[in-house]
C-alpha cells in the first residue's frame, strides 16, 4: 500500500518539477505558488515520493482539491487514488463535511478516478482553464466516504 506523507514549503521546489512533468505548460503551477498556498491556513499537502502529490483546503464545514499531481511515469499504478483517499480522510479530520474540485470536462481518466471515489458532479465552469477548456465541479461527501474512526 501506498502511505503518502505529508509535505510542507520546504518540498515546493520537488512539489513544483512533479506539477510541471504533469501538466501542460500553461497549467504548471511554480515553486513561488506552491509555497503560498502551503503557507495559507487551512492548507495541507500530501506527496508520494517522486510520484505525485495532492494540495488541498479546508475552511469550515468545506474542503477543496487546489492541485493533484501525478507524474507521467507513475500513472495507473494507484497513486492518484492514494493521494485522494488521504486527501479526504486528512480533509474530515480536519473537520470538513464535503470536499469540492474541478477537472477538466475531457480528463477521462481523471472523471473515472473522481466517480470511483463517489464524486458527484454539481457544476460546471465554462472555458475554466488557460487554453479555454471547461472544468466540471464535483462534490464527495466525506461523511460517508472516510471511516468513522478517522472522523
Amino acid at each position: 500500500m501506498i502511505v503518502p506523507t505529508p509535505v510542507t514549503r520546504v518540498h515546493a521546489a520537488t512539489l513544483a518539477a512533479l506539477h510541471e512533468a504533469a501538466f501542460d505548460p500553461s497549467d504548471v503551477w511554480p515553486e513561488d505558488a506552491i509555497a503560498t498556498q502551503l503557507a495559507q491556513p487551512g492548507v495541507f499537502g500530501l506527496a508520494v515520493a517522486a510520484d505525485g502529490f495532492v494540495l488541498a483546503r479546508v475552511a469550515a464545514d468545506e474542503a477543496e482539491i487546489l492541485t493533484l499531481a501525478v507524474a507521467p511515469w507513475s500513472r495507473r499504478r494507484g497513486i492518484g487514488s492514494q493521494l485522494m483517499r488521504a486527501a479526504m480522510t486528512q480533509a474530515a479530520v480536519n473537520g470538513a463535511a464535503h470536499l469540492f474540485l474541478e477537472v477538466a470536462s475531457d480528463n477521462l481518466a481523471g472523471l473515472a478516478l473522481y466517480d470511483s471515489l463517489g464524486f458527484s458532479r454539481v457544476g460546471l465552469r465554462k472555458r475554466y482553464y488557460a487554453l479555454g477548456g471547461d472544468a466540471l465541479v464535483l462534490r464527495a461527501d466525506l461523511r460517508a466516504a472516510t471511516p468513522a474512526a478517522a472522523r
